[in-house]
């Protein structure tokens, strides 16, 4: 049994972010979006890890080394990105034919009970009812939840069961031997091959694949998805006693949930509510909620909110003396 996360993607959406960073180690409620996935997977008992890298590939494998020392895992490099199709079919020599794969894609973190998965007796793709799916793989069930037909971005969909990134494949080998067909073929679409497109193929070939909800799915591929899954996160940790100040700030207020990685200083601020700093960052009288900061960052006389600040950034704000009369209007924006 082998767990395939694909985090090779350029992140355009999240650009100027993943210039220098990886969409995958973004922080997010005192974790990276990459460390979420891996510690859910972990957590079902999930030894044996492959990582399909590319962009700022080297990022990506210094972050498990350091994070993860002790993982199982193995590296495969997708150096043209030609689609979810042709990254999981790189790693064909990673996976032994009769092994079980567990794909889970790498911006997509969802709430989901992975041991009961895993306890399955038939593939099982996860899905969740969206209101607009033309954005996303499309699944059609019959009444069994049996997956029947599967689009990727459909323009006229036939079902609002969007597809989440997260694939239970019991037959490796028919999965790759269907990708295998798709890259003989050329069978691209506008220059990639889709997972969803050797899905069905699987089916068409008289595999069962069968659908499970997922209770909660978010997307990070965007910035507003972003936030609200940080936002989301920091919530629940906090409910469960999990989130801890273990440092006193100098005339700071913080308003959780909040999360403040080690090594921060922070003066003279309002943090929170729905905040997360990475490590070593410096805030000085500032007022920052609902925003992701990351490591080593300097803001100096800010006021953010719904922001997303990168790692070594420096914001210095405006800072001003007022001496204001009686019935007197003043637009500083």
């Amino acid at each position: 049994m082998k767990a395939i996360i694909p985090v090779a993607g350029a992140g355009t959406n999240l650009r100027p972010l993943t210039y220098t960073q990886p969409k995958a180690l973004i922080p997010l409620a005192g974790k990276t979006i990459l460390s979420v996935i891996i510690d859910q997977l972990l957590d079902a008992g999930i030894t044996e890890f492959v990582f399909v890298i590319g962009y700022l590939g080297e990022k990506i494998q210094r972050y498990i080394a350091k994070t993860y020392p002790n993982l199982s895992y193995s590296l495969v490099t997708q150096n043209d990105r030609r689609g979810t199709g042709h990254a999981i079919w790189l790693t064909k020599d990673a996976v032994e034919e009769t092994e079980e794969v567990l794909i889970v894609l790498g911006d997509t973190i969802c709430d989901y009970n992975v041991k009961e998965i895993l306890q399955s007796k038939t593939s099982l793709i996860g899905v969740r009812k969206v209101d607009d799916p033309r954005s996303f793989g499309v699944a059609e069930l019959n009444e069994h939840d049996t997956v029947v037909r599967m689009v990727e971005k459909p323009l006229i969909p036939k079902s609002n069961m969007a597809m989440v990134g997260v694939y239970y494949i019991k037959n490796a080998k028919a999965l790759y031997e269907a990708l295998d067909s798709h890259l003989i073929n050329h069978l691209e679409e506008q220059g990639e091959y889709h997972l969803t497109n050797a899905l069905q193929q699987m089916i068409e070939n008289g595999i069962s694949l069968k659908a499970f909800r997922v209770n909660n799915w978010f997307d990070c591929g965007k910035k507003e998805t972003l936030l609200s899954t940080n936002a989301t996160l920091l919530k629940q940790l906090h409910e469960t006693a999990k989130l801890e100040y273990k440092h006193s700030y100098n005339n700071t207020v913080i308003i959780p949930p909040v999360s403040i990685a080690e090594g921060c200083t922070i003066s003279n601020s309002i943090i929170g509510p729905n905040v997360s700093i990475g490590e070593h960052s410096t805030i000085n009288a500032s007022i920052i909620k609902d925003s992701i900061i990351g490591s080593y960052a300097q803001l100096e006389e800010v006021v953010l909110h719904s922001s997303i600040i990168g790692s070594d950034a420096f914001i210095r704000g405006l800072s001003q003396s007022l001496n204001i009369g009686d019935n007197t209007e003043i637009d500083l924006g």
